[in-house]
């Protein structure tokens, strides 16, 4: 998603000088990196199944194969989801033959979740997707200094503390 700039940066262009604006430009270079995440996510992937996952979806099998046997509370808990949202998906994901549930061999009331086959290659590729994510980074980094590094390291988590101030704020 392409953010027009062309809104924003008339008004403030004409209150800073050229040094502040090339600056104030990377914060647009953020956004951008963000709407292109965020439509990353909203677009569903198949993870080298034949069905397509849903961003939530991958990261709830990715809860379930950490916490193998876990029930629906335990992964509403988990997930900080309420146990109606948990139901809801599971049953998309035992439909798409992700999951499956099994009654809780210590306790028969409980319902226990475990991946099947074809989550288990979807959470697989998952993480095959999370390692060449890092790569790429690994590769964009590979040259730099230290102390570029580290600045932008310490620019990013400043910035993620601020907004969080930030967006209480507005």
């Amino acid at each position: 998603m392409e953010i027009d700039k062309n809104v924003w940066v008339p008004y403030t262009h004409d209150m800073m000088n050229e040094d502040e604006f090339k600056k104030i430009k990377i914060a647009y270079s953020l956004f951008e990196i963000i709407y292109e995440f965020l439509d990353i996510d909203k677009k569903p992937r198949y993870y080298g199944t034949d069905v397509p996952i849903f961003h939530a979806e991958i990261h709830m099998l990715k809860a379930i194969k950490e916490n193998e046997g876990i029930h629906v509370a335990g992964l509403a808990n988990y997930l900080r989801i309420t146990k109606g949202s948990i139901s809801e998906m599971t049953m998309k994901l035992e439909k798409k033959g992700l999951i499956k549930k099994e009654r809780d061999t210590q306790n028969q009331l409980k319902i226990v979740l475990k991946l099947t086959p074809k989550g288990e290659l979807a959470h697989k590729n998952h993480l095959k997707a999370h390692e060449e994510y890092n790569q790429m980074i690994l590769e964009i980094l590979k040259d730099e200094h230290e102390e570029k590094i580290s600045f932008l390291n310490n620019f990013l988590l400043t910035l993620k503390d601020k907004l969080s101030d930030f967006g209480e704020k507005v």
